[in-house]
C-alpha cells in the first residue's frame, strides 16, 4: 500500500512542479512557494473535515512550527540554486538528501534493513547518473562546482533543510492523523513564508486573481502529493517513501516522450533510469 501512495506522490509532484515551473515564467519564486503553501489549505482543510479531527498528541503544534522554517528555508534555498546553477547539476547534488534523511530517520527510531538502505542509495545514485549524463558532465561536477558556484551551495542548503522537514511532518502526522498533520504544518508554513513574500514580492500578489486557475491547480496538487506521502509515511520508513518518490523522474520524462518528443533525451538517461529502478525494486523486497 504504502508503495502504491508513493507513485500517486510522485505523480502528483509532477504536476504540482508543472504548474509552478509555468507561474514561475510569470512571478517570482516567493509568490510561488507562497502560493504552493497556502492554496494548499483549503483541500487539507476538506481531508480534515472528512476524516474527522482527532485528539491532538503532545509536541504536534512545536513539530508544525518545526515543519514550517525547514521547510520554507529548503524550499527558498532550492528556488535560489535553480536561478544560480543549471537544473539537472542542482537535481543531482540534491538527492544528496536522501542520504541525510536516511542518518536522521535513524536518530528518530526508523531501523532501515540492509535491503532497505541498498534500495535508498540505488535509487540516490540512479538520479545522480540520470542527471549528470543529461548534463554531459562528469561524475565529479556537482561536488567540483561546490567550491565555485554558490548555487550549488544553496543546493546543499536546501538538501541538508529538506530531510528535517520530512522528519518534522512525520512527526505532526503520526501526533494527528495524516490530514490534520498536512493542515497544521502547511499552515505554519504559510504563515512563515507570507512575511517573506510580502517584503519581497508584493507587486506580485495583485496578479494572484489574474493566475487564480494555476494557484487552486497548484494547491490542489500540492494538497494530493502531501496527503499521499504524508499516510505513506505512517506505513514504512520516511526514507523508503521519499526514495520512491524519485520515480517523478521517469514520469516526467515520459511526459516529455509523449507531449515533446524528446526521445533522445531519454536514451541518454537510460542507465539512471535503470539504477532508479532497481533501487524500487529493492525497496519492495524489503517491506
Amino acid at each position: 500500500m504504502w508503495l502504491l501512495l508513493s507513485l500517486a506522490a510522485a505523480l502528483f509532484q509532477v504536476l504540482r512542479n508543472t504548474t509552478m515551473k509555468r507561474l514561475g515564467h510569470s512571478l517570482d519564486e516567493y509568490i510561488n512557494v507562497w502560493g504552493r503553501f497556502t492554496f494548499l489549505l483549503p483541500f487539507a482543510f476538506i481531508a480534515c473535515v472528512a476524516s474527522g479531527w482527532p485528539e491532538l498528541k503532545p509536541g504536534f503544534f512545536v513539530w508544525c512550527l518545526l515543519f514550517g522554517v525547514c521547510q520554507t528555508l529548503s524550499t527558498l534555498a532550492l528556488s535560489k540554486a535553480l536561478k544560480l546553477s543549471q537544473i539537472s547539476l542542482v537535481t543531482a547534488l540534491w538527492k544528496v538528501s536522501l542520504l541525510i534523511l536516511l542518518g536522521m530517520g535513524v536518530l528518530i527510531g526508523e531501523q532501515p534493513s540492509a535491503m532497505g538502505v541498498a534500495g535508498v542509495l540505488l535509487s540516490a545514485a540512479g538520479v545522480y547518473l540520470l542527471n549528470i549524463r543529461s548534463a554531459k558532465v562528469s561524475p565529479l561536477a556537482p561536488l567540483r562546482v561546490l567550491f565555485t558556484d554558490r548555487g550549488q551551495r544553496y543546493t546543499l542548503l536546501a538538501a541538508l533543510l529538506y530531510a528535517p522537514s520530512v522528519i518534522t511532518i512525520k512527526k505532526a502526522i503520526l501526533a494527528s492523523n495524516t490530514a490534520v498533520g498536512t493542515f497544521g504544518t502547511y499552515l505554519a508554513a504559510s504563515l512563515v513564508v507570507t512575511p517573506l513574500a510580502l517584503t519581497t514580492s508584493a507587486r506580485h500578489f495583485k496578479a494572484v486573481p489574474r493566475y487564480w486557475k494555476e494557484f487552486i491547480a497548484l494547491g490542489l496538487f500540492a494538497a494530493l502529493t502531501t496527503l499521499s506521502q504524508g499516510k505513506a509515511y505512517t506505513l514504512t520508513l520516511s526514507s523508503y517513501v521519499e526514495a520512491v518518490k524519485q520515480v517523478e523522474i521517469l514520469f516526467a520524462m515520459a511526459i516529455g516522450v509523449l507531449a515533446f518528443g524528446e526521445g533522445q533525451k531519454v536514451r541518454e538517461s537510460a542507465l539512471g533510469a535503470l539504477v532508479m529502478l532497481l533501487g524500487m525494486v529493492l525497496l519492495a523486497l524489503a517491506t
